[in-house]
């Protein structure tokens, strides 16, 4: 079975909102929302997947913190296995560079957008 493995970003912002973008079309999972991020290429690590992520799509540059999850999912072609770490702006603005939708969302209305499972799995975890 593939197996990709993939570092996402918590992101807040001062009022304690998480930046969660939209997965675009043609893509896996297209339209669902998800913690900005993406897959690791080899031989890089995970904190440097994420800071080149973060670059190429949201156009700022972030710390890479502390890894917060975990979470292995089995999907019917692929296991994924996400990494998420609290990232913090480092400089720059943060802008979408793919053309995708980004909102700041409040932690207790993260369940009124359509995340996938694996995301999910994490959002249960993080209002607990």
């Amino acid at each position: 079975m593939l197996v990709i493995e993939v570092a996402a970003a918590l992101i807040r912002d001062a009022a304690g909102r998480y930046l969660i973008t939209q997965r675009r079309s043609g893509s896996h999972l297209e339209g669902l929302w998800e913690f900005p991020g993406g897959k690791r290429e080899p031989q890089e690590s995970f904190e440097e997947c994420l800071r080149r992520e973060l670059t190429e799509e949201l156009s700022a540059t972030f710390t890479i913190g502390k890894l917060v999850e975990t979470v292995r999912w089995e999907y019917p072609d692929r296991q994924v296995v996400l990494r998420f770490y609290e990232c913090h702006l480092e400089s720059g603005t943060i802008e979408p560079r793919e053309g995708q939708a980004m909102a700041w969302v409040e932690p207790a209305r993260l369940m009124d957008y359509d995340f996938p499972p694996a995301d999910r799995a994490l959002l249960d975890r993080l209002l607990a």
